[in-house]
């Protein structure tokens, strides 16, 4: 055989294992981001104003995902957690009948009473200061509910703004199965009236 074909044959061998480490490359780095998506940190984009003023519509916000146990992707079985949903945690979860992808606030856990009159909310009989909250000119019937109790293995939502948020108040306590994660921080906010980013909002912390 001579000399020139075989080091053509060297170089072609090269070449192949060279695209093949390099596609190997990617889809490992693939495979960890859909892994680190899953488990442990996931972005969201907040699309209605039924969290205001905490946040805004067009907030960009990253949630951790690992905090109260990840869900393994395509099932409800959850690794261990790191802590129970507390009262007072905004979190990303699953919408227990639309499917989609919501954000509310944790007032209420296992076992406890919830009530709302006129407007103030009561949690096992006694009043909940909620600096957080926000109410419009006319609650109607959203001014008023319960009482309940929330059942185990379950936690009630509200939304910040309160007379315009579509929560438990509508569709009862959710299932912490549909839990996804709490919000941590908005790492970018678009302002959809202005056309300009709100950098103002960029790196706050989420309570």
């Amino acid at each position: 055989m001579a000399a020139g074909s075989s080091s053509k044959k060297k170089k072609r061998s090269g070449g192949k294992s060279a695209a093949n480490e390099w596609i190997k490359s990617i889809l490992i780095a693939l495979l960890l981001a859909l892994v680190t998506r899953a488990t442990v940190v996931q972005a969201f984009r907040i699309p209605t104003g039924s969290m205001r003023d905490t946040l805004l519509e067009g907030d960009f916000l990253l949630a951790n995902r690992f905090l109260y146990g990840s869900q393994i992707p395509f099932t409800y079985v959850r690794l261990p957690a790191v802590r129970e949903p507390r009262r007072g945690d905004i979190i990303i979860f699953k919408h227990p009948k639309e499917g989609k992808d919501f954000i509310k606030r944790c007032v209420a856990l296992p076992g406890d009473k919830v009530e709302i009159r006129n407007d103030v909310l009561y949690i096992n009989d006694e009043p909940v200061d909620e600096p957080y909250k926000k109410l419009t000119a006319f609650g109607g019937s959203l001014a008023n509910y319960g009482p309940i109790v929330v059942p185990e293995g379950h936690i009630f939502m509200l939304g910040d703004n309160r007379h315009n948020s579509y929560d438990s108040r509508s569709w009862g306590p959710l299932d912490e199965k549909y839990i996804k994660g709490k919000a941590m921080v908005i790492y970018f906010s678009w302002d959809g009236e202005n056309h300009f980013p709100r950098f103002r909002r960029m790196g706050r912390i989420i309570r």
